[in-house]
């Protein structure tokens, strides 16, 4: 059987994007079940460059509901860091692991990897895409709203990777999608494309949320911009969530985030923290969805 990677949501159809996600919801419906181990004998691989809170210990987690065992590795404490060939190690890898999940900056870096695994490859996060995430926000999505059908999901902030990663969410399942970014911050060109008809780039934040369903930001600063911090917080003033731009949204807006946050920049702690946010239940479901992920990945 040809081994499956995930490596953008562009490379899914939206059957296979959905079935995921429905999964994950199920799971997450039926509860621990610690006699359904459909993962035992397999072993996922972290491979991670960067920082780590939600994404590893879900990964982790998931494997381990699942039956599974994972082994953590820092691409710096292999024998990358001394320059052995990617594709040496992505052979090897791939003989003692059965899945491979990758956190780290280039998404050339991340591809070559698959190229060359005999395992499945899921990235986890590059500075280009993150899918993942995306997954498991349209999991949230579906929970609280029933469907991503006819919703208008409005991204204020950084055309970065997560949104990215929205685009090519929006252009599979056809929502609404209106990014409000500053200049100079929306999202690649070749991400963008020609444009469709539900995909909306706005400097205008007010605009973005006018009516939405769902509002979505992240940070403002990413991993490894700290050096552009004081500009960033000076370009992105008024792109914040607050109450008052909340107010624009509709009345049954829920407020999302990937986390972590930088309170009091890209959201107030009132928005973060109220009764429209779905921050923790999002966070949560990132331990169904990558256990869904890895069992379609594994088992399909």
């Amino acid at each position: 059987m040809k081994k499956r990677d995930f490596l953008t949501i562009r490379d899914w159809t939206q059957d296979e994007i959905m079935d995921v996600v429905r999964q994950a919801l199920t799971l997450k419906r039926s509860g621990r079940d610690p006699r359904r181990r459909p993962l035992e004998g397999y072993t996922l691989g972290l491979m991670f460059d960067k920082a780590s809170t939600r994404t590893r210990v879900s990964f982790e987690v998931a494997m381990l509901r699942a039956g599974g065992g994972t082994i953590f590795l820092s691409r710096h404490d292999t024998q990358l860091s001394r320059n052995e060939a990617l594709k040496d190690t992505a052979q090897v890898l791939s003989r003692y692991l059965d899945v491979l999940a990758i956190r780290t900056y280039s998404q050339e870096w991340v591809e070559e990897v698959a190229r060359w695994a005999d395992i499945p490859v899921i990235n986890a996060l590059t500075d280009l895409y993150h899918p993942c995430q995306i997954l498991s926000d349209l999991m949230t999505v579906k929970e609280k709203k029933g469907s991503v059908r006819n919703l208008k999901i409005a991204w204020v902030g950084d055309g970065n990777n997560v949104a990215h990663s929205w685009i090519h969410a929006a252009r599979k399942l056809g929502f609404e999608l209106v990014l409000a970014c500053p200049p100079g911050y929306a999202p690649r060109p070749e991400v963008l494309g020609d444009g469709a008809p539900n995909i909306r780039l706005t400097t205008d934040p007010a605009e973005a949320v006018q009516g939405a369903d769902v509002l979505n930001t992240d940070v403002w600063t990413s991993m490894g911009q700290d050096a552009e911090r004081e500009k960033r917080l000076q370009d992105f003033s008024g792109f914040q969530i607050n109450e008052t731009l909340v107010a624009r949204a509709r009345p049954d807006v829920i407020v999302m985030h990937c986390l972590p946050a930088h309170r009091g920049e890209e959201i107030a702690s009132e928005v973060l923290d109220g009764p429209r946010s779905v921050v923790l239940d999002q966070a949560e479901n990132k331990m169904y969805l990558h256990q869904a992920l890895l069992e379609t990945l594994l088992l399909a």
